[in-house]
């Protein structure tokens, strides 16, 4: 299915719209969550530039599991108190670092990240996980790649949380 995935627009908005609608037919009738992140995590591998790593930690009901992803291998589990990932999980709130050496507890799962884009995944109230983006550019993530990789989010969290 991949190569009949081509991403065509030019500017931000656009870009994340196109991903949203592929994401959300990637997943539609699908009821496993775990194949739907792996699917969702190659999708957008594919269509964001300038990304070193992109996928999805489950939350255990205590801590983030790693779950799929395309990029280096990574941290297995995370805290609710320690990183990037950590502080959206536990706040439930997206969080834009442009700077991860600078974010206080941040992990270093791979050194070549420099910023990060954590949106928390929340179905009926109930943390999933979250979707991470990592990038070796500082200052990578603007707000438009924020408000995009939300609205991705939640248009397929239901199918994220199966």
């Amino acid at each position: 299915m991949s190569d009949a995935l081509a991403f065509t627009a030019t500017d931000t908005d656009a870009l994340w719209a196109e991903a949203g609608a592929a994401a959300e037919a990637l997943v539609a009738g699908e009821p496993d969550g775990i194949a739907n992140m792996a699917n969702v995590a190659a999708l957008i591998w594919q269509a964001i530039p300038d990304l070193n790593w992109a996928g999805f930690y489950r939350f255990d009901g205590t801590e983030l599991v790693l779950g799929p992803f395309q990029g280096k291998a990574a941290c297995i589990r995370i805290p609710l108190v320690k990183g990037v990932c950590g502080a959206a999980a536990r706040l439930r709130a997206t969080q834009r670092v442009e700077d991860v050496h600078a974010f206080p507890g941040h992990i270093a799962c791979d050194a070549d990240s420099r910023s990060e884009l954590v949106v928390p995944i929340v179905v009926e109230d109930r943390l999933v996980g979250v979707l991470d983006l990592d990038s070796p550019l500082p200052s990578r993530f603007t707000v438009e790649d924020q408000a995009g990789a939300e609205a991705l989010v939640a248009r397929i969290a239901a199918a994220l949380a199966g």
